[in-house]
């Protein structure tokens, strides 16, 4: 009878202490992940580091709620509609304004690929080209293939950037002042023909 006692004692301190052992594991289930970036996003944020790294940040993975808000005019409710759509969505680098950090220019990659997790951003999300529209933050999608320099990688990103400066400078200041309000430190003409760049998608 002893003998059975003492044995249940062994055997429930046993599993007392296989679940202590285990219980690490079973809270935080988790590894290190061997690359932060896949190497297609590796490779562009070289390229884009480089084309830019001396004039902006350059920010990977951004939630558009990071770099979108919504107006102080909008309701609780509206607000409220409009920030749940953007959840779950996010761009693949944003540059920044290396004084104040705030967002320049949002930058998707784009697979050419249909299926699987390399096309998922093959088809424009147009809730996110939307948003950075109405928030006036340039947003250019840029085709995956090799090739590719940093200076192609910056020409294209001036191009962008020269074009929604031009736009800007179409645009009066006051409603029906049009051609009669001249900015002088915005472009009015770009340097060169702007047409669809091959790069943008």
């Amino acid at each position: 009878m002893e003998l059975a006692i003492i044995l249940m004692m062994i055997l429930i301190v046993v599993a007392i202490g296989a679940v202590k052992l285990n219980e690490p594991s079973l809270t935080f289930p988790f590894k290190k992940k061997q690359n932060l970036f896949t190497p297609v996003e590796r490779s562009f944020l070289a390229l884009i580091d480089e084309a830019v790294g001396n004039q902006f940040r350059v920010m990977c993975r951004v939630k558009l709620s990071d770099v979108v808000a919504t107006r102080d005019s909008l309701n609780k409710k509206a607000a409220k509609s409009a920030l749940s759509r953007t959840s779950g969505r996010h761009l693949d680098f944003v540059l920044c304004a290396k004084g104040d950090m705030s967002p320049v220019i949002a930058i998707d990659l784009v697979h050419a690929t249909q299926n699987g997790k390399d096309g998922y951003k093959r088809q424009r999300d147009w809730f996110v080209s939307g948003a950075l529209d109405a928030a006036r933050i340039p947003h250019v999608r840029i085709k995956v293939r090799s090739g590719y320099t940093a200076n192609d990688i910056r020409q294209c990103i001036d191009a962008k950037l020269a074009s929604v400066r031009i736009a800007s400078a179409n645009t009066p200041l006051v409603a029906g002042t049009a051609g009669q309000v001249k900015d002088p430190n915005i472009a009015t003409r770009p340097t060169k023909p702007l047409g669809q760049d091959p790069m943008a998608a």
